[in-house]
């Protein structure tokens, strides 16, 4: 019963967006993905899908590749990435409603993994795109949203926890962010995001131990499409 994470997937069975655009290590990498899955997890282990599922724009354009994910081994949680358009963040009770017992949705809520709880939420940093005021704000919504994932599962008895983000949790230039100094607030164990592509973005933001806390990135072209075991 391993825990295991991974993001980025970038599927696109519906729409046409070929990744390998994006270098040759993306060539083919549905295949990677799936040979690689199904050789690593296990019915009965748990993995994290941190993000950047589908390149739908609509959930009609993502059925497709959630079906995709929903066929491999193993309990599937779900984080939001800012490519996911499928996914309204006020409406993922919805999606757990509509995929009940297939995928699970991590969004203002929290899941159990043995004696731990997996939070998380997309998270943001800067990335040179937007005003001081636009990025206060969506780093702020972020922040009151991991919030909320850590005060549910401290209300329902968890003090051990796995934060899980989509974007990495601190800006290029930064060596701590809100992201961080919560991680630390509520004890984290690990801190688990991803988005970050190709060598030259690899080393954006913390790896390995920091204050206590191991960081791990699982971009899926960082870990050469290969789930990365957790716990």
């Amino acid at each position: 019963m391993a825990l295991y994470a991974i993001g980025d997937f970038h599927l696109s069975f519906t729409v046409h967006k070929p990744m390998d655009v994006f270098g040759k290590e993306w060539k083919d990498h549905v295949r990677k993905l799936r040979r690689n899955w199904l050789r690593t997890v296990r019915d009965t282990d748990t993995a994290v899908l941190t993000g950047d599922h589908s390149w739908g724009r609509n959930l009609e354009e993502c059925l497709e590749d959630l079906e995709f994910i929903e066929e491999l081994p193993g309990r599937k949680i779900l984080l939001r990435g800012n490519h996911d358009m499928f996914w309204d963040a006020k409406k993922t009770e919805k999606l757990n409603e509509r995929f009940a017992g297939r995928l699970e949705f991590l969004q203002n809520n929290f899941y159990a993994y043995e004696d731990y709880a997996l939070v998380g939420t997309k998270g943001y940093c800067d990335e040179g795109r937007d005003s001081l005021e636009q990025l206060e704000k969506l780093l702020t919504r972020e922040e009151q949203r991991l919030r909320i994932s850590f005060e549910a599962a401290k209300a329902a008895g968890y003090r051990k926890y796995i934060m899980f983000l989509h974007y990495p949790p601190t800006s290029i230039y930064e060596e701590e962010s809100r992201f961080t100094r919560m991680a630390e607030e509520y004890g984290a164990k690990k801190v688990i995001y991803s988005h970050c592509h190709g060598r030259r973005r690899y080393g954006d933001s913390i790896r390995g131990n920091w204050h206590g806390i191991e960081y791990r990135l699982v971009s899926s072209d960082y870990l050469r499409f290969v789930p990365d075991r957790i716990l």
